[in-house]
Formats: C-alpha cells, sequence, structure tokens
C-alpha cells in the first residue's frame, strides 16, 4: 500500500519576471508545454492524477502501458505528459485527448502517442516516502531510478535539471517548441504539496507584427473599445484571424474607439474570420466590426497552437513603419508555422 493518499496535491509556482540567481540554492529545470501529472503506481494498479486531481488514465493508455511496464512495482512520480508533434509539443493535440469516447482515445494514442516526463519523485521504487527529504536528495533518488528503470522505455523520460542559470538559455534556444518557460526550485525543501513555497516560474514570452483586421466594442453599447482583433497573411495573401487583445483600460478604450471606427472597412478579415459565440460567451461577443488593414501593432505571447494565439496577447507598440503586408506566419517559430491553417 502506498504511503501517499491519491488525492495528494502537487506542489505548485509562483510567476515571476525573472530566475532567482543565488549561487547554490537553486535548481533549474524545463517548464514543459503539456498536462501536468502525479503517477500512483502500487503494484497492478495505477492512477494518473491531474493538477486538480481528475484521472488522466482512461486519456492516456499508452502512458499507463508505459508505466506499468516498469519493474519498480511502487512509486509516485511527479511530471508532464506531452504530445510530441512535428518539431514540437502540440497542446491542441492535448486537448483532444479528452474525450468521452474510448474509440477516440485510442485511435489518437496511436497517431500521436504521449511521453511522461518526469521531473520529481514522491515515493521512491522500494514504497517509501521520500517527500520530507529535501530536493536535492530525491533529485539523486530520481536519477537513479531513471537509470534503473526508464532506460528502454521511449514513452518515459527524465526531465533535464541544473544547477547553473546559464544552462536554460540553451534549453530555450535548443528545445523553445517544447517549452512553456523555465522553473527554478529552493534545493533544500522538501516537497512543497499544494503550495508555492520555493519554486518559481518564468514564462516564455515571444513578438510579432500582426494587421489590426477588426474589433469588437465593450458591453453596453458603442462607446467603448472592448478588443481589437488580429490577423496574419499567409503565402496567398488571405488575412487569418489568429487572436485578440484586451488589456487596455477604461480611458484606453475611449482613446482606441476613436482610432478604429473612421476605419471601419468590409471584408477585414479574407481568410479564417472571428467565429460567433461560444458557450462560454455572451451572444454579442460574436459581433464584430471589420477594419481595413492598415493598423500594425507589436504584440507579445506566449503560445501559437493550431492558428490561433492560445491566449489574449498584450500590445507592446503601434507600428506605423511597418507594411501590413509583411506581418505573415513567417515571422513566428517554424514549428508554428507548419501548424498554421
Amino acid at each position: 500500500m502506498l504511503p501517499l493518499e491519491l488525492d495528494y496535491e502537487p506542489m505548485e509556482a509562483t510567476l515571476t519576471e525573472n530566475l532567482p540567481l543565488e549561487a547554490g540554492q537553486w535548481q533549474y529545470e524545463p517548464k514543459w508545454d503539456g498536462f501536468r501529472c502525479l503517477a500512483f503506481r502500487d503494484g497492478n494498479t495505477l492512477e494518473l492524477q491531474s493538477k486538480s486531481g481528475r484521472t488522466l488514465g482512461r486519456y492516456f493508455p499508452e502512458v499507463e502501458e508505459a508505466l506499468l511496464a516498469l519493474e519498480a512495482q511502487q512509486f509516485v512520480l511527479d511530471g508532464e505528459i506531452v504530445l510530441p508533434v512535428g518539431e514540437g509539443f502540440s497542446f491542441d493535440h492535448l486537448l483532444q485527448r479528452i474525450h468521452p469516447a474510448e474509440s477516440r482515445v485510442k485511435k489518437l494514442a496511436r497517431e500521436f502517442p504521449g511521453v511522461f516526463i518526469v521531473f520529481d519523485m514522491l515515493v521512491a521504487a522500494d514504497g517509501q516516502r521520500v517527500i520530507e527529504k529535501p530536493l536535492r536528495q530525491r533529485r539523486q533518488l530520481l536519477e537513479q531510478f531513471a537509470q534503473q528503470y526508464l532506460q528502454k522505455n521511449k514513452r518515459l523520460m527524465l526531465s533535464p535539471a541544473t544547477t547553473q542559470s546559464e544552462v536554460t538559455d540553451a534549453w530555450l534556444e535548443q528545445m523553445g517548441n517544447c517549452l512553456d518557460g523555465i522553473v527554478a526550485k529552493r534545493m533544500h525543501l522538501p516537497y512543497q504539496s499544494g503550495n508555492r513555497k520555493g519554486m518559481f516560474k518564468v514564462k516564455k514570452m515571444r513578438t510579432a507584427d500582426l494587421v489590426v483586421g477588426g474589433f469588437r466594442y465593450a458591453s453596453g453599447g458603442k462607446k467603448a473599445l472592448g478588443s481589437l482583433l488580429l490577423g496574419l497573411y499567409d503565402d496567398k495573401g488571405l488575412l487569418h484571424h489568429v487572436g485578440f487583445t484586451s488589456a487596455f483600460n477604461a480611458k484606453e478604450k475611449v482613446e482606441l474607439l476613436k482610432k478604429v471606427e473612421p476605419l471601419i472597412e468590409a471584408p477585414g478579415f479574407t481568410g479564417n474570420a472571428p467565429g460567433g459565440p461560444s458557450r462560454w460567451n455572451t451572444e454579442r461577443s460574436g459581433e464584430w466590426e471589420p477594419l481595413k488593414p492598415v493598423l500594425v501593432v507589436e504584440i507579445k505571447y506566449d503560445h501559437f497552437t493550431n492558428g490561433r494565439f492560445r491566449h489574449g496577447t498584450s500590445i507592446l507598440r503601434w507600428r506605423p513603419d511597418k507594411e501590413p503586408s509583411q506581418c505573415t506566419y513567417d515571422q513566428l517559430p517554424k514549428f508554428y508555422t507548419a501548424m498554421k491553417v
């Protein structure tokens, strides 16, 4: 019987702008772009648990099979489930796995099998809990576990770790399409279940120039701007809607409306256009105004997958010096370009 309950909470990280750099105090790890997962094995019983405590095993049968194939009969591992697609990891393909139909899940598992990247150990292969041990000792035990059990299993891998902060630059350069950022953990602390003490994360941010192809009014009338709708040109010269930005204060929303209303002109987007309302948004969210494609903005973003920016973007500056036709998919990383619609 495992010495940890299945509802044991994983440790969390605090978002920060810069990595802590005290020499000898921190371990740095890649922050993978996937689903956080705790793997509990007790004999022939295996449970994959998400960060929120939900069961993941039925959605990733190939990862379950890989973990059950290990000679180690008892362990609890902390890691990330990722899906290699092309030259990086695809979060959109991960989301497609959360499907009610078992046949659909198995089909996707065959097409794009997942990988479990392990970065911490809570219960060792001898069944002993190690959460009270400092990170530096847990890491040693994890590396021994990986050396003994993970070498021949392509669905399981050990995440790299370093105490040298400059190494993280090379990670971002070499594995940029797979990473969500960098994590720093206090080496002297035990496992911090359910809290953010002693663990920090820095998100990887990128920039791109985009065309403003439309906008939405703020709710409550047409007195202020709600969001700008952003686009990129493909190699056929079609402008596709790829995201939005709405991080404006009340004064900016009024001023921006004055800037864009004189430019209202159909069609705005000549390729993929903004969709209608979703199940999370009101009916009004489907209403938008097309703009003459003459405004260019430089934005900051974290992820671009399946032809869209995953989250809302932030404007860094307006680019009157930039021709809208220069705002193409080619400025995105190679993996993202291959994923475009």
